[in-house]
């Protein structure tokens, strides 16, 4: 039972529309047996240890081990599956998916289960393949199970979500608020780019650090209440234990000592009678806070009022830790029933807190001449703790529909007064139903990022939706959360159409924040480098706060090592499919290949941009949910996309015209033409049909993102193919007297379209082409690229990239020019030189006049440096002429038929 690989998902993916957590194992021979064979060694000491197990259900809401005991078809890995979903469950909510599936290998299946958190997910699914190893291999190391599963739970404790937190997320994903989790504490970004805001359990961007020190020193708070008239409780500040002493005797016993800036009930001691008393008091509170405060005593039960935006929302009786005897069970035992309430946890993490018998508790029961050893009577009600916070074993119960209105203007004023967004008011009363003028009840604390749970699942009472609240203070109704997202895929042509689109928005005035190849660029600027197609690009697009439209570029490398970095996009565009990178990490084929693009318009909501000319494409309209299917295409007389018109829908089409070609945007029967090919100077006067076709993908996206005919045609008409705008992508140089074109071109298809551009061109002199293929492509890729210029040039010069991935030096450069002489090049018009720059040098060395030099590179600037650095023998201008190349019309597969519908027309299977 081997762990091959992990990959952890974090949007979107191959396998699911959630995060992931995707464990390659071999199971060997236990892949071919079914789980029921080793119930017997499972499902008890499972249990034992996970009872939590018992309530898996599946989606048909089948219990999971009736399943594991019955079916043939669930495997061991579908209870690896399961067991890393229950031991998540102990410390989070994470999705609800968990199977396993077969792969090509013999023995190995993809085991494959929901998550909140990324590193408690990946442990859980390890912890869950040793914990079945052990259990069905005698062979296995073995360990104690409880004591894993209790060090997994401390782990997953540190780093789960809390309560409040928890329900400030879900409250953001019931409104679609996207949220990002930034760091392993409770640290969150809720929204998207220029919208984004961040919370920290109950802290918000918008709390006021100034309110937030205000709210921690008590002294100054409650001085600040009496100044407004609001009812407090005297208070003096000591120095020393003796100052407190003095203090408690001039404000009249009994008081409470606590430190100046304390939380969560620290250092707090309540209803001191004795000097003795006060002094110990003092000494606790001065080990939690850099001073310490003496304050009368208010008689009454403590409340917690949640104020946001200025509004009381909800109110909790906090009642201290306590216990019920029973006149049969000790203190202990009893503390112990009262702890098995899954509710409670240690720490914050839980909705209740366990309880604990400290030194403080000792103490209390020692007060009424009990040890925890001690059986009370039936009935008898026994505090442990003074305070009633939550976090030291307390219960809360829900007052917020009983809360008499002076408390609760109260309550309000003081938070306004403190000047906090959000805040908790600790309030003392005999009766939370009567005024606090009547019963005499005080303030005795404000709390800045107030603990939630007490609300959101009291011990009795109603809960309360205060994570709503919080979302509809941070984001009013109608305020936006999102930034538009356009996503494209594609074999070819996706950087420059990206590139193309991005500088459209730009010259729209939007701030873009852009992911592709090369590059992570917001606003026009470079911010990392490198191949920045997948989740992790994403991610920093939509943090920065300057961005309000992304275009995210992906490539199916990021698609299927880790899905997407978004939820859903608002247009998604899908280019084209060809071969390239098959072979690797399972997509093996074109269909293959197709299913995994496929993904950026499975999860566009606006538009999905679809090429009408390539079958891979056309097939996708129907896995789109997209509100409006938009059709591209170089044939006018495509049958599909002329219906698809004629039902008032949207397409792109390349008109053909006396004077030349005409991008016309066709949508709601509307027949727009939007710009002369030759106008775009990306297209080198329209002779770059490839560009052509990015250009329309581009107009076609902008036009879905709302953009006017006007302001596209101006970002077209000011983008163009040169190096410092569009680097490695067909980078045109005419200062040497003779044409060179460098690409980074490195499938077949790229490279035909460079090859058959070469031709449009037609240049009068020599074409020269150094020809190469990523070394970890198929043998047959290399094949592939060499027959694509085979024919189309006088000289050849095969060299390799850079980086070998895993070939010999002239491995690739030798399987090219074998290749060329298979496809009928006469052997001495090949030359094989393997390192790229000595090839460069040498094809432009070449070159005269009118000659055209095609240079397919792998690293781009260096080359670019050198054709622009190179001095030529001689300089003239060279000329070139248009000519059209066909595109094919795309007949009805078999097995698939035409359906119309509210969005159009478009491909579905028959059956």
């Amino acid at each position: 039972m081997k762990l091959l690989k992990t990959s952890v998902y974090v949007g979107p993916n191959i396998f699911a529309k959630h995060p992931l957590v995707r464990m390659t194992v071999d199971l060997g021979s236990y892949a071919t047996r079914p789980a029921r064979e080793f119930k017997g060694k499972l499902i008890e000491p499972l249990l034992k240890a996970l009872p939590g197990l018992s309530n898996e259900r599946l989606a048909d809401g089948r219990a999971f081990l009736d399943r594991m005991e019955q079916d043939d078809d669930c495997d061991l890995g579908e209870v690896v599956a399961r067991i890393a979903l229950a031991l998540q469950k102990l410390t989070s909510s994470p999705p609800d998916m968990a199977w396993s599936e077969p792969t090509k290998e013999d023995g190995v299946v993809e085991i494959l289960f929901g998550y909140l958190t990324r590193r408690i997910g990946v442990e859980a699914g390890d912890l869950a393949r040793l914990i079945v190893l052990e259990s069905v291999d005698p062979r296995a190391d073995k360990f104690n199970l409880e004591d894993e599963i209790d060090d997994f739970f401390a782990f997953a404790s540190r780093r789960s979500l809390g309560p409040s937190a928890m329900a400030l997320v879900n409250a953001a994903e019931a409104r679609n608020i996207p949220w990002i989790r930034l760091n392993e504490d409770s640290l969150i970004q809720l929204g998207q780019g220029k919208y984004q805001k961040r919370i920290e359990a109950a802290l918000t961007s918008q709390t006021s650090s100034i309110a937030v020190d205000i709210a921690k020193d008590k002294e100054f708070s409650t001085q600040l209440l009496y100044d407004l008239g609001l009812p407090v409780p005297e208070q003096r500040y000591a120095r020393d234990a003796e100052a407190a002493v003095r203090a408690a005797s001039r404000i009249g016993y009994p008081v409470v000592v606590k430190p100046v800036d304390g939380n969560h009930g620290r250092g707090v001691s309540v209803n001191l009678n004795t000097e003795n008393d006060v002094r110990t008091g003092y000494e606790k509170a001065a080990e939690q806070g850099r001073g310490v405060i003496v304050e009368s005593m208010i008689p009454g039960a403590d409340h917690r009022l949640l104020v946001v935006g200025g509004e009381l929302v909800a109110a909790a009786k906090r009642v201290p830790a306590h216990i019920v005897g029973d006149g049969r069970h000790t203190v202990e035992e009893l503390v112990d029933e009262v702890n098995k309430d899954p509710r409670r946890g240690v720490g914050h993490e839980n909705m209740l807190t366990r309880i604990e018998i400290d030194k403080s508790a000792v103490r209390m029961l020692k007060e009424k001449n009990l040890t925890p050893e001690s059986i009370p009577e039936d009935g008898e009600e026994i505090f442990l703790c003074r305070t009633a916070n939550l976090s030291t074993g307390g219960t809360a119960v829900d007052v917020t529909d009983v809360i008499h209105p002076d408390n609760k203007l109260m309550a309000e004023r003081a938070i306004k007064a403190v000047g906090l967004d959000i805040g908790g008011v600790d309030f003392l009363t005999t009766d939370i139903t009567k005024s606090f003028s009547e019963t005499g009840g005080a303030i005795c604390e404000i709390n800045a990022g107030p603990g939630m749970r007490m609300h959101i699942s009291p011990s009795e009472g109603k809960p309360r939706d205060v994570g709503g609240a919080v979302m509809d203070k941070l984001f009013p109704q109608g305020t936006p959360s999102r930034i538009p997202i356009a996503a494209l895929t594609g074999t070819n042509g996706k950087t420059t159409t990206s590139r193309m689109l991005a500088h459209i928005l730009k010259m729209a005035s939007y701030t873009v924040g852009q992911t592709s190849t090369d590059a992570v660029t917001v606003d026009g600027n470079v911010t990392v480098k490198g191949d920045m197609t997948g989740p992790t690009a994403a991610g920093m697009v939509l943090r920065d706060p300057d961005v309000d439209m992304a275009v995210m570029e992906t490539a199916r490398g990021g698609i299927v090592r880790a899905g997407l970095g978004y939820d859903y996009c608002d247009v998604g565009a899908v280019l084209n499919v060809a071969s390239d990178h098959l072979g690797l990490g399972g997509v093996d084929s074109l269909d293959d290949l197709a299913r995994v693009k496929r993904l950026v318009v499975e999860v566009a909501r606006g538009t999905a941009v679809l090429n009408a000319d390539n079958i891979y494409t056309l097939k996708m309209a129907d896995h789109s949910p997209a509100e409006h299917i938009c059709y591209v295409t170089r044939n006018p007389n495509n049958a599909l996309v002329r219906e698809h018109i004629k039902r008032g829908k949207r397409a792109v089409v390349l008109e053909k015209g006396a004077n030349g070609d005409q991008i016309v945007l066709y949508d709601r029967e509307s027949q727009i033409p939007l710009i002369w090919t030759h106008l775009i100077p990306a297209t080198i006067e329209g002779k770059a049909l490839h560009n052509v076709e990015n250009a329309m993908f581009a107009a076609a996206m902008a036009h879905a993102l709302g953009l006017t005919l006007d302001q596209i045609r101006a970002g077209l008409r000011t983008f163009n193919n040169s190096f410092y705008q569009s680097p490695g992508r067909m980078n045109v140089f005419d200062e040497h007297g003779f044409r060179v074109i460098l690409d980074y071109g490195h499938n077949e298809a790229a490279i035909s379209h460079m090859a058959d551009l070469v031709e449009r061109l037609e240049p009068r002199g020599k074409r020269i082409v150094c020809v190469t293929c990523p070394g970890d492509r198929r043998d047959g890729d290399v094949a592939a690229n060499a027959g694509a210029v085979a024919g189309k040039f006088d000289i050849y010069i095969c060299h390799r990239d850079d980086d070998l991935r895993g070939r010999d030096p002239s491995e690739i450069p030798e399987m090219t020019r074998a290749a060329l002489i298979d496809a009928g090049v006469d052997p001495a018009a090949i030359e094989v030189i393997p390192d790229e720059v000595d090839a460069i040098e040498h094809a432009l060395s070449l070159a005269r006049r009118n000659d055209l030099v095609l240079i397919f590179g792998s690293e781009i600037a260096r080359a670019w440096k050198q054709i622009i650095y190179f001095t030529p023998a001689e300089k003239v201008e060279a000329d070139d002429d248009h000519q059209e190349q066909p595109v094919p019309d795309i007949d009805v597969p078999e097995g698939y038929s035409l359906v119309s519908d509210e969005r159009g027309v478009r491909l579905v299977p028959k059956n």
